[in-house]
């Protein structure tokens, strides 16, 4: 695919992810090629979403599923030059973006989940991965998605407080579901949420306790949307800028 047409996106509006085709004939060339993309997520967090639903279907991949990994090479094959920016930022504060796509797996109705956990101005951890239950509402997904990063964000501010480096700032959690917003700090169980398992809970513990501080963030301004579903080309590119993944001149 050395000389295909670019795209503007790693992943289709329109082309769901489905398991009803023929199995691709050559597995093992699909594995491959996931497996290395898998490793230039660690550089380009704008693969994340496209890479993991990939990544689910490495046991039986389909001609569907080989036909979205092309995508995601034409989409790489216009952005070989981009990665992830680092600078140096006067703030040490850590703030966090959690989103969730409720139910938008098409196969098991699973919701998706993603964050984004900022050091200053600087990018330093993100994860878009499907949840390991199904949802019965929103908030219960978006509520998940925030247990996932609040305990990203614990294990972060514990290993800045070793190296001296935290600023003693609460982080910062930032969520576009009022339900989930408030159930952080409401200490009464809904009747949607009674059901939401225990090991969820601990992020409302951190919040009564003073650790985190979770607001509402409207969706438009919710960076961590990129990391749970296929998003139009402007917007792709407007979240991806923010991300800090940008375009650098390649080396002499």
């Amino acid at each position: 695919m050395t000389d295909c047409k670019p795209l503007a996106t790693p992943a289709a509006l329109t082309q769901p992810v489905t398991s009803s085709t023929e199995d691709f004939d050559n597995p093992t060339q699909y594995r491959r090629l996931v497996g290395a993309l898998q490793y230039l997520t660690i550089t380009r967090p704008d693969l994340s979403y496209a890479v993991n639903r990939l990544s689910q279907f490495m046991h039986t991949p389909t001609a569907d599923h080989w036909a979205l990994l092309k995508r995601v090479l034409r989409y790489v094959k216009g952005t070989a030059t981009h990665g992830l920016r680092l600078t140096t930022s006067v703030s040490a504060d850590i703030h966090a973006y959690s989103d969730s796509d409720w139910a938008g797996c098409p196969i098991d109705r699973k919701s998706t989940s993603g964050y984004a956990v900022f050091l200053g101005t600087n990018l330093v951890s993100w994860v878009s991965h499907k949840q390991r239950t199904v949802a019965r509402s929103s908030t219960e997904a978006e509520y998940k998605g925030l247990a996932d990063v609040a305990a990203e964000v614990t294990w972060i501010a514990s290993l800045l407080r070793e190296l001296g480096l935290h600023s003693g700032v609460p982080p910062t959690l930032w969520c576009d579901n009022l339900g989930a917003t408030y159930l952080c700090a409401n200490p009464v169980f809904h009747a949607r949420t009674k059901h939401v398992e225990i090991d969820f809970h601990f992020v409302r513990d951190k919040v009564t306790s003073g650790e985190f501080l979770v607001n509402f963030v409207s969706t438009k301004d919710q960076l961590a949307d990129i990391f749970t579903k296929p998003l139009p080309g402007p917007r792709f590119a407007a979240l991806r800028d923010k991300l800090n993944v940008a375009s650098h001149p390649p080396c002499a």
